[in-house]
């Protein structure tokens, strides 16, 4: 795409641009909309706002089409786009949010969101409206003094994702909490190459909630080549030269879903489990990393 070739002090207020009034036009429509069905909650009004979320991931599709010539979305050819699907993968920029929302052939993503997100603009009140369960969590130190306290964000969440029912949907969990840079994982002598240590508590969490419903695991990798570990700033500036999705499905097995927080011996088997697939995705991640480094550097070495 030619624009990517313009002056980065040009390219760079287009691209935020388009991301911009993406989400600002779209959130604004689908807000009314969400305003409207509180007094008159037609199934017809639900159809609508996943359309206008549709036109929203659509957006994205054109901003990334803009920002980088290379994007390769490998996807289990099995993937039903009217099915439910669990999605996790790791976590290495804000940018994951807008690649994995336009990815076409996947059920229309939701998140579960932490309850200080309401007020974000656009993307608070947006979210409200596609009834995404905003997460209000318990702290230790209440759950200690009230225990009854301690399942009622489970039963809580269930209540909000009752409308999960009605359409296909891809619930995103990225498994790490926070996203991958060289100084946390060094903090954390993380004992993955490419990965922070996961955090069983979220996937737990969302299996023990919708497990049931899902009809599979979608296991996420997100790869991209630049120029350094701003990833959003070289999309920005036309320095992101490859973006690499790999996604593969898996079953969810039943000794998956449990009570994470009250059942001691589900939680020690289930964070087996989850480690033994971190490990194998780090070495799926390094097959999809380390050939396009040797390029890079091959390409490097003749220029010099």
């Amino acid at each position: 795409m030619l624009v990517r070739y313009l002056p980065s002090f040009i390219l760079a207020p287009i691209l935020f641009l388009v991301f911009t009034l993406n989400v600002a036009f779209w959130g604004t429509i689908i807000f009314v909309l969400g305003l409207i069905k509180l007094v008159f909650p037609l199934s017809i009004l639900r159809q609508v706002l996943h359309l206008c979320y549709r036109g929203w991931c659509k957006g994205n599709r054109f901003g990334l089409w803009l920002a980088c010539d290379d994007i390769e979305i490998s996807l289990a050819e099995d993937v039903n786009p009217q099915a439910w699907y669990l999605l996790i993968a790791n976590h290495k920029s804000w940018l994951d949010i807008l690649v994995l929302t336009s990815i076409e052939r996947l059920p229309p993503p939701k998140f579960f969101l932490k309850d200080e997100l309401k007020f974000v603009p656009f993307v608070g009140a947006g979210a409200w409206a596609l009834d995404m369960p905003f997460m209000k969590r318990v702290s230790k130190k209440k759950a200690a003094k009230n225990p009854k306290l301690k399942g009622m964000d489970v039963e809580r969440t269930k209540r909000s994702c009752r409308h999960f029912r009605h359409n296909p949907t891809t619930i995103i969990n990225f498994v790490e909490g926070s996203r991958f840079t060289e100084q946390k994982h060094a903090q954390q002598q993380s004992p993955f190459r490419f990965l922070l240590k996961p955090k069983a508590g979220g996937i737990a969490f969302a299996l023990e909630v919708l497990g049931e419903q899902m009809d599979g695991l979608l296991n996420t990798n997100l790869v991209y080549f630049g120029t350094s570990e701003q990833i959003c700033r070289d999309m920005l500036f036309g320095k992101l030269t490859k973006i690499h999705v790999l996604i593969e499905t898996q079953e969810i097995a039943p000794e998956l879903i449990g009570n994470y927080q009250l059942d001691r011996e589900f939680r020690i088997k289930f964070q087996h489990q989850l480690n033994k697939i971190w490990h194998e995705k780090d070495a799926k991640l390094a097959q999809m990393i380390e050939p396009n480094q040797e390029i890079e550097q091959g390409i490097l070495n003749q220029l010099h």
